[in-house]
């Protein structure tokens, strides 16, 4: 497994793959929860300062559904500018309980030139079956056919929890660009048959951050998370334990990103990791609502905490 290297060419190599760690990136915001947009250069000199080999733009982390589609479009434009001249690639998410808004999104991510696409399963109103989903990611695949697509399974969030080895064998034979899965799911017998489906033809990189270790293990090559933001070294050394063989060593820096999430979550995740961007120099600013920010009490106590754990000099050099 590489590293540090992303590679990205599937205009040239239909068995591209996703190598190493990307950042799943928040969506900056300023003190009205507007977009701030000039926050993003600041975002991609982190990334680029802590090793990261690509960012996954408007997922999750990103808020997607808390933006409209031009501020998604407008996100994307400036991600693509900064990073003109960067090894750090952009994959978009596109997913939306519109299909008609996935699609012209799916459209503008291929015309600036994302390296890839991904979307989620809607989420409100759900498809029931595998052949649902299936058709409704046929027609975003196709809004973009020149650019490879990744569904984003993640059905902790969507609701949509289908076998994806079924997804996989279908939607194979009827997405010509499908290249495989982002897998937010624990599901690591499922994340096995998924990866040795027909031959290994599926790329499926692994979206847990406090499981990475497991997914190495079963083969994983690269992985898409929200605490690569922030504490990538913790990973990559992590994953070059593993690589030279070194367990006990992957162990410790794994139960490291364990300790951090879990102190990020006791005063609620999103707003915290944002606080965090803050502290190392890339401020994002604020989640947008049913989100709340840190009152300065709990950021103080958040603070503390890290300190305490040691995350700032985990995260000072790989």
């Amino acid at each position: 497994m590489c590293v540090c290297t992303l590679r990205l060419d599937y205009k040239q190599d239909v068995f591209m793959r996703l190598d190493g760690l990307i950042a799943a990136v928040h969506s900056p915001f300023d003190s009205h929860s507007e977009l701030n947009l000039l926050a993003v250069e600041g975002q991609a000199k982190l990334m680029a300062s802590q090793g990261v080999s690509g960012v996954f733009i408007c997922g999750s982390t990103g808020e997607s559904h808390s933006l409209s589609v031009g501020e998604r479009m407008a996100l994307g434009d400036r991600w693509l500018q900064v990073l003109q001249g960067s090894s750090i690639q952009p994959i978009i998410h596109v997913g939306s309980n519109s299909l008609r808004d996935s699609r012209q999104l799916a459209a503008h991510a291929e015309k600036i030139g994302a390296v890839a696409i991904s979307a989620q399963a809607p989420s409100y109103f759900r498809p029931r079956n595998v052949s649902e989903l299936c058709d409704w990611c046929v027609q975003i695949a196709a809004a973009a056919p020149r650019t490879p697509f990744y569904f984003y399974d993640i059905p902790v969030m969507t609701g949509v929890n289908l076998s994806m080895p079924d997804f996989l064998q279908l939607a194979g034979s009827r997405i010509p660009n499908l290249r495989g899965l982002k897998f937010t799911n624990q599901d690591l017998m499922s994340f096995q048959i998924c990866q040795r489906l027909e031959g290994g033809r599926f790329d499926i990189a692994f979206g847990v951050d406090e499981m990475l270790l497991a997914a190495l293990c079963l083969g994983a090559t690269g992985a898409v998370g929200s605490s690569y933001n922030f504490a990538a070294p913790i990973y990559l050394r992590l994953i070059a334990a593993f690589q030279r063989g070194d367990l006990q060593a992957a162990r410790e820096e794994q139960y490291r990103s364990v300790q951090l999430i879990r102190q990020l979550a006791a005063t609620g995740y999103m707003s915290s990791a944002r606080e965090v961007m803050g502290w190392l120099g890339a401020p994002v600013g604020a989640p947008r609502q049913p989100h709340v920010p840190l009152t300065s009490e709990a950021s103080a106590g958040l603070r503390r905490g890290l300190e305490e754990l040691g995350f700032f000099d985990w995260v000072r050099s790989v």
